[in-house]
């Protein structure tokens, strides 16, 4: 194989962007040389009130992922938890989770929401007895700043102090200081488990000990406060599709309400500086009514313009692989804002690709659109399995990437289901609507009637992954194509 090939992180997939970018004439009195998208040079209002729109993106999307984990009163499993509290999946989620697009059912989640510009948490761990866990923490853009967990930090027990960026103190002895870009923070840890009654259970022990407080609360009896429930929050839609429909008032009004408390790094002058020349500045309203009417109708065209740009990244971004897409920019971008955007918009909560690779693929070996229509196949030669540290497995999207119903409520395929080996050693996964038969449901990963995607997740990958001289088979079409 290749090994300059890129491996697909976080379930996107994408070349680096340079944009948002300043006009030629900025970039010139700034003494650059002027970025470009694609083939041509950021010049007019719809260009950067677009780019503005897709350097917002995983802020906006954040907080409406947010508001709506934490509107509960008491910690809800998949539902959430209040701010500052842990929320524990005790089973995989299902076709009904909508709340984060590209769930997994490989790992049990804990998931929390905490405000450490208000004060610092303690956040410990229990002795993991050697189990594949990782704790990544987010910040509000989305970029994975810190990962307790089995590869980085060992499965003993831990105490970490979450601090703000412009916290300043003491640490507790016997704890390790974590100090976030911002103060919005999303733990969304994954602890590994076999999906049967005796390893929920044995998770279940664990997560119990999973314990975040207060910093003032430290060496007290503390019963976490009661949340407050606010029905005008929209529970029930999908947040992806709130985002999506924001008109570009709402979004951008929000956007620059977000930005104060949760500012944007330093290296982002360039966008920060195009956003304030349309009127998007951190903490103050937005207000385009002293703008030209182009530049309103450009900021009106925004939210579809940047939409379908962040969607249809996929179709040329990075190294194509079997008709699989591969890149290890994810979990931390720098500049590559549409990048970020994409990810958010498929995959929020992506991993670093140390932790995880995911390769995608919305086709099939000759480039056909993946459908439950037709019967697939995916040969894992003999001794050619994914190299993993941690555990891999194939997982079924919707095209919107959610779960898909199906009689056995199963919506990955891995080891874990004792796969069937062929006589010369190699496997077979069986991809498709209807069972293949009895002797082969072990190898069975029941597909939509419709379009589909898969997603190869891929923990703790080995080198000959992360460096590409390993790829995923292609998903080949059986020559019964049709059902």
């Amino acid at each position: 194989m290749d090994v300059t090939r890129r491996i697909f992180a976080a379930g996107a997939a994408a070349v680096p962007f340079v944009g948002p970018v300043l006009p030629r004439a900025w970039a010139q009195s700034a003494g650059q040389d002027a970025p470009v998208i694609g083939n041509h040079a950021v010049a007019d209002p719809l260009e950067m009130a677009t780019d503005a729109y897709i350097y917002g993106y995983p802020l906006v999307t954040m907080e409406m992922t947010r508001r709506v984990l934490t509107n509960v009163a008491a910690p809800e499993g998949l539902k959430g938890a209040p701010m500052g509290q842990f929320t524990h999946a005790r089973e995989y989620p299902g076709p009904e989770f909508k709340s984060v697009t590209a769930p997994n059912a490989d790992t049990l989640y804990s998931v929390a929401f905490m405000d450490v510009g208000k004060e610092p948490y303690l956040f410990s761990l229990p002795d993991m007895d050697g189990r594949y866990y990782l704790m990544p923490m987010l910040s509000a853009w989305t970029n994975v700043f810190a990962v307790p967990g089995k590869r980085t930090t060992g499965t003993g027990p831990q105490t970490y102090f979450l601090a703000g960026p412009g916290w300043n103190g003491s640490v507790p002895s016997g704890a390790k200081l974590i100090q976030a870009p911002t103060n919005l923070i999303w733990i969304i840890g994954r602890t590994y488990c076999t999906g049967t009654p005796e390893d929920y259970k044995a998770v279940h022990a664990l997560q119990d000990q999973y314990r975040l407080i207060p910093a003032s609360a430290a060496g007290k009896s503390y019963t976490p406060p009661a949340g407050r429930v606010d029905p005008s929050i929209d529970t029930k839609t999908a947040v992806r599709e709130q985002v999506n429909r924001m008109d570009a008032m709402t979004y951008f009004n929000l956007l620059a309400a977000l930005m104060k408390d949760n500012p944007p790094a330093l290296a982002d002058g360039v966008p920060v500086a195009k956003m304030a020349s349309l009127g998007i500045v951190p903490g103050q309203p937005f207000d385009p009514a002293s703008l030209p009417p182009a530049t309103r109708e450009a900021i009106e065209r925004a939210p579809r313009e940047g939409l379908a740009r962040i969607m249809e990244h996929i179709k040329t971004a990075g190294e194509h692989v079997n008709g699989w897409t591969f890149t290890t920019n994810g979990g931390d971008y720098g500049k590559d804002y549409l990048q970020r955007a994409f990810i958010t918009a498929v995959g929020l909560g992506c991993n670093l690709p140390q932790d995880a690779v995911y390769p995608l693929t919305k086709v099939d070996a000759a480039g056909r659109q993946l459908s439950g229509t037709s019967k697939y196949v995916m040969r894992f030669p003999a001794g050619e399995l994914p190299p993993v540290n941690g555990f891999w497995s194939l997982t079924m999207y919707d095209a919107d990437y959610f779960f898909v119903e199906n009689p056995l409520h199963r919506y990955t395929v891995s080891p874990r289901n004792d796969l069937k080996l062929n006589p010369d050693g190699s496997v077979d996964l069986h991809i498709q609507n209807e069972s293949p038969g009895t002797q082969r449901e072990s190898n069975w990963l029941p597909a939509p009637k419709g379009p589909f995607i898969l997603m190869l997740r891929n923990y703790w990958p080995k080198d000959a992954l992360l460096s590409g001289s390993w790829a995923p088979p292609p998903v080949i079409r059986s020559s019964s194509a049709t059902l």
